[in-house]
């Protein structure tokens, strides 16, 4: 029987493996952590965004300058297909107003079960603790009974990104991969917050959000909620303009959105009386104390139209939080190295799969959804090479 290794015990490796046991091969996978599936389930105590129930050509252009590549893996698994495999798994799904899919249960963990059963069921051999550490006449590990060495016809790469290195994505194998030369494109953080250097006024607000806000990047303009945390701004918001940010475009965030600037204008006009400006902008505009907050911070010294400045008020932020704290990354293999299959140019009989490919998205399903689509289509790919 033909043999494959699967490096990495997330969607995409799991994925991968699934479909590689469906062809016939004895699969094993080689976790590095005690457990398989870290950021999956970290990922489902927020619900598990599983993927997005919208047309394809409204899909694609979320994974941005990949789009083209990813273009047919993505079609071969969309989301509907993954909407069919969950239910496959025995996990009913739900669409939530935005469009967002999650299984009816709120969390990862038994649809996780559901699959390594299956997977089990399939023959694939997991085994955990299994930290790869050479590549040369094979794959070495280092386990907890010694060094293993791996020989397989064919393996797949699922190794992740380089953020939350706790829950395995700590981008270590960039290094096997510059022993062998191989390219590689720098990691970047996505889908991350923004380091605040706050003044301490603002410490009681911490953990306040901020609704009903637009934030401006570039030609982005997003209707979403962000988060004042001690560190800086966090949130869904700000996620969705991070790449745009994080590119060189300032922030600006519009605190009253379903005003014009002249209708904010006529209300501030109104007598204020013996009222502090504070009381007057709560009254008068319904400023809540964290967007005042936000006001004072960054709008000082504030001018005597404060209408500008409520629609377009600039954000004095330090850039990304560390790259360990973002929920993804873009960098990684650039799809320049890899063929149609994602198998490796130099390295026959080597696909790789996931986050660790050169592609990034905004959350919302889109990431899973990639990891998914990838590792099933590298998985395929590898079983028809083997």
């Amino acid at each position: 029987m033909k043999t494959a290794l699967v490096i990495g015990a997330g969607p995409a490796g799991l994925m991968a493996a699934e479909q590689l046991a469906r062809a016939g091969l004895h699969v094993t996978v080689a976790e590095a952590k005690p457990s398989v599936g870290r950021k999956f389930l970290m990922a489902g105590k927020s619900g598990l965004n599983l993927t997005k129930a919208e047309p394809f050509d409204t899909f694609l252009p979320h994974y941005f300058e990949a789009a083209g590549r990813l273009s047919p893996i993505l079609e071969a698994f969309d989301g509907d297909a993954v909407q069919d495999w969950a239910r496959g798994l025995g996990q009913e799904v739900f669409t939530g107003s935005s469009g967002r899919v999650f299984p009816k249960v709120m969390k990862a963990s038994p649809l996780l079960r559901a699959w390594l059963a299956r997977l089990a069921e399939l023959g694939v051999d997991i085994r955990t603790r299994w930290r790869w550490s050479g590549w040369d006449n094979g794959f070495h590990f280092d386990t907890p009974s010694g060094p293993e060495t791996q020989t397989p016809d064919v393996t797949i790469l699922a190794l992740g990104g380089a953020s939350w290195a706790r829950l395995g994505s700590d981008g270590a194998w960039t290094e096997l991969f510059k022993t062998k030369g191989l390219p590689l494109a720098p990691f970047k953080p996505a889908n991350m917050g923004l380091e605040v250097d706050w003044s301490p006024h603002m410490a009681k607000h911490f953990g306040a959000p901020l609704k009903g806000i637009v934030l401006v990047a570039g030609d982005q303009r997003v209707k979403a909620e962000a988060l004042l945390s001690e560190r800086g701004l966090e949130g869904g918001g700000i996620y969705a303009v991070s790449r745009t940010v994080r590119d060189g475009a300032t922030l600006q965030i519009d605190l009253l959105p379903d005003l014009s600037a002249d209708q904010i204008r006529a209300r501030l006009a109104k007598p204020r009386g013996k009222a502090s400006l504070s009381n007057h902008l709560r009254k008068a505009l319904r400023l809540d104390p964290a967007k005042q907050a936000l006001l004072m911070e960054f709008g000082r010294p504030l001018p005597d139209d404060l209408a500008p400045l409520l629609k377009a008020l600039p954000i004095r932020h330090a850039g990304p939080r560390p790259m360990d704290e973002a929920i993804s990354t873009a960098g990684g293999v650039p799809f320049t190295a890899l063929n149609d299959d994602l198998m490796l140019k130099d390295a026959r009989g080597v696909f790789c799969a996931g986050e660790m490919l050169d592609w990034e998205a905004p959350t919302g399903g889109y990431l899973i959804t990639g990891c998914l689509a990838t590792g099933r289509w590298a998985g395929q790919a590898a079983g028809r090479f083997a």
